[in-house]
């Protein structure tokens, strides 16, 4: 039975990132179809994780068609979480994942913004794909805190790529994910990591990951 395979852009993205595009033209060149559905959903200020994890799931497929999640950053995060729910996701590629996403991100606003936010409940986010700042619901934090790596039990066979100098997600947070879920002593761990000389765009290194991803999935 064919693989279904499903791409799961960044926070404040869209499925017309430079990556995104980037990606599903290397599928189309292989005649493998990948679906991008757009997490914004129409409404990037209601935006949650558990609302993403939703979306995705009404749309995978309604028989037992296997699954592989591409996902990046913020998309990655929601792949990784979605799959703990859906035996038919077999296979995960994670492209800078934000693990400890708000530890991360949180820390880069003043106390009185976050103390705005919360009071007021929307703070204005840049939005890359709208190339200016929308308002985001403080929802976003309450929802995002339940969200914890030590949830992820289950063992599916996962790819990591990350860069080392990565500025929004350090690559200590795949390091340590790899660390807890496959020890050295493991001889078939479940999570391999790909360190690489880019950032969290990894703009520079796409042929590296497409070629990780083909390898990894053992596309055409």
């Amino acid at each position: 039975m064919p693989t279904q395979y499903i791409y799961l852009h960044g926070f404040a993205s869209s499925p017309k990132s430079a990556k995104a595009r980037y990606i599903s033209d290397r599928f189309t060149e292989i005649n493998t179809e990948l679906k991008i559905p757009d997490l914004n959903a129409g409404d990037f200020s209601q935006l949650t994780i558990t609302r993403q994890i939703t979306q995705v799931a009404a749309e995978l497929p309604k028989d037992s068609t296997p699954v592989t999640l591409i996902g990046s950053s913020l998309g990655g995060l929601t792949a990784i979480h979605l799959a703990q729910q859906h035996l038919q996701i077999q296979h995960l590629v994670l492209l800078a994942p934000a693990f400890g996403f708000l530890s991360h991100w949180l820390p880069k606003l003043t106390d009185e913004e976050i103390q705005r936010w919360q009071q007021e409940k929307y703070l204005m986010v840049y939005h890359y794909e709208e190339g200016r700042p929308l308002p985001l619901n403080y929802n976003f934090v309450t929802d995002a805190a339940q969200y914890q790596e030590e949830l992820l039990q289950r063992p599916i066979p996962t790819l990591i790529l990350h860069g080392k100098n990565d500025e929004v997600i350090p690559i200590e947070a795949s390091r340590d994910f790899r660390r807890w879920r496959s020890p050295p002593e493991v001889s078939h761990p479940w999570v391999e990591l790909v360190e690489l000389d880019s950032d969290h765009a990894l703009g520079n290194v796409m042929k590296e990951i497409w070629q990780a991803i083909r390898l990894f999935c053992q596309l055409p």
